[in-house]
């Protein structure tokens, strides 16, 4: 049915990850390769995992050998931090990873465009086969409703992403809010675009270099401001977001006193995410000021995680039933052939009999439709229980679709009409 491999954080460091990975821009020719290699494939290759798919039964020493191979790690090196399962073990871990249960950061929403993307990159690889384009829209199908069913997804995690709550929820009117940015890293910038994703248009970037902070306030839609001003910057913002990574304190406690004192009593949102710290702490004790610094937020991801974690059970529940309608539906695909074999060839008797009967009787159209009517509904409870049996157990016994296609010689039946085959050689 299904085969995988799968290297993650949970079984890899990040040296071994960072070795063990396919570029987004490569990924539809890598996919490509194992297609041509192993058969219909889909390769999920992110920061923190690597995963190859594979329709059908495969040896593990198979898959180790491409993986190697195509990322250049030695097969010893690929053997000891990858894992292989198959059939509906791999179906539910693709599931899990879907849903964010085996994220990182628990129930995160980025892995369902890197799933995409992956899928996408295997259909353009030309990948038809017909198992695994189902399996991967039950993944995508079970990532959403994990997320629409469960709050697995809701509390904020990364510390961008938290900061950005937090700033939301102390300000009565986030869009409403100026919001200053201290530093034009990497941090910065997704704490700026989380409160740009939640209505704030008013964004000022400040940085020691002028024309970084001119990069990050057009990405925002934002203006920039010389850091020789980053007095008057904070004295005119609702928030302040600091997140430079320069080795001392930027802001000092006079600083910041001064910036208070021309806000006459407006509350001033500080939320430091510096390492080290671009605010001096005690800017907390000024009047009307909210801060917080990294070691807050982190107690407030920790309280996120462990209600994030109460949400397992929904999750898991979520995915019981995703991954049972995918067994149904394999099951079904098991037997259909048989199924239709079975029932095609019972017509084949069927219609060759009444055929010849009524020819032989010269029966009218009147009597033509009621003997046809009566031999259909007999050969349909004929086979009835036989179906039935097949349906219910032939998908977890394959001996009972062996059986009927052997005692109804389904795969080697001759034509109805043709001589009967000469057992008894005349000598």
């Amino acid at each position: 049915m299904l085969t995988l491999a799968t290297m993650s954080h949970r079984t890899a460091p990040i040296a071994v990850r960072e070795a063990i990975a396919i570029p987004g821009d490569a990924l539809e020719d890598a996919t490509a390769r194992a297609q041509a290699t192993l058969g219909p494939s889909a390769i999920l290759s992110t920061c923190n995992r690597f995963e190859l798919y594979v329709s059908g039964h495969q040896e593990p020493e198979r898959l180790i050998e491409f993986i190697g191979a195509e990322t250049g790690a030695s097969e010893d090196r690929v053997s000891r931090h990858f894992e292989v399962r198959h059939d509906a073990e791999a179906i539910r871990h693709l599931y899990r990873v879907a849903s964010g249960v085996e994220s990182l950061v628990l129930g995160e929403f980025e892995i369902m465009g890197q799933l995409r993307g992956a899928f996408s990159a295997a259909a353009g690889a030309g990948m038809e086969d017909a198992i695994l384009v189902h399996v991967m829209h039950g993944a995508i199908r079970a990532g959403r409703r994990a997320r629409h069913e469960t709050a697995i997804g809701h509390h904020a995690m990364s510390v961008s992403s938290i900061a950005a709550r937090q700033a939301r929820d102390l300000h009565p009117d986030i869009r409403r809010a100026r919001v200053l940015v201290i530093g034009a890293g990497e941090a910065g910038r997704l704490t700026a675009e989380a409160l740009v994703d939640q209505g704030v248009s008013d964004v000022v970037v400040v940085n020691r270099t002028f024309t970084r902070a001119e990069a990050l306030a057009g990405e925002l839609r934002g203006r920039a401001m010389p850091f020789e001003e980053l007095g008057d910057a904070i004295a005119t913002s609702d928030v302040v977001v600091a997140a430079s990574g320069a080795p001392g304190t930027l802001v000092d406690l006079e600083l910041m006193r001064k910036a208070v004192e021309r806000r006459e009593g407006a509350p001033l949102i500080a939320i430091d995410i510096g390492m080290p710290r671009d605010l001096d702490p005690r800017v907390a004790s000024l009047p009307g000021v909210t801060y917080y610094d990294m070691e807050g937020l982190q107690e407030i991801s920790a309280e996120n995680g462990r209600a994030r974690e109460r949400e397992l059970p929904a999750v898991e529940a979520v995915l019981d039933e995703e991954v049972a309608d995918f067994l149904a539906w394999f099951d079904r695909l098991r037997t259909k052939p048989t199924i239709a074999s079975l029932n095609g060839r019972a017509e084949e008797i069927r219609v060759a009999a009444l055929e010849k009967s009524l020819k032989r009787m010269g029966a009218d159209d009147d009597l033509r439709r009621e003997v046809d009517a009566l031999t259909r509904s007999i050969v349909k409870r004929l086979l009835h229980d036989p179906i039935m049996t097949l349906r219910t157990r032939g998908d977890r016994e394959q001996h009972y679709i062996e059986a009927v296609r052997t005692l109804f010689q389904l795969d080697d039946a001759e034509p109805v009409g043709a001589p009967p085959r000469d057992t008894d050689a005349a000598g």
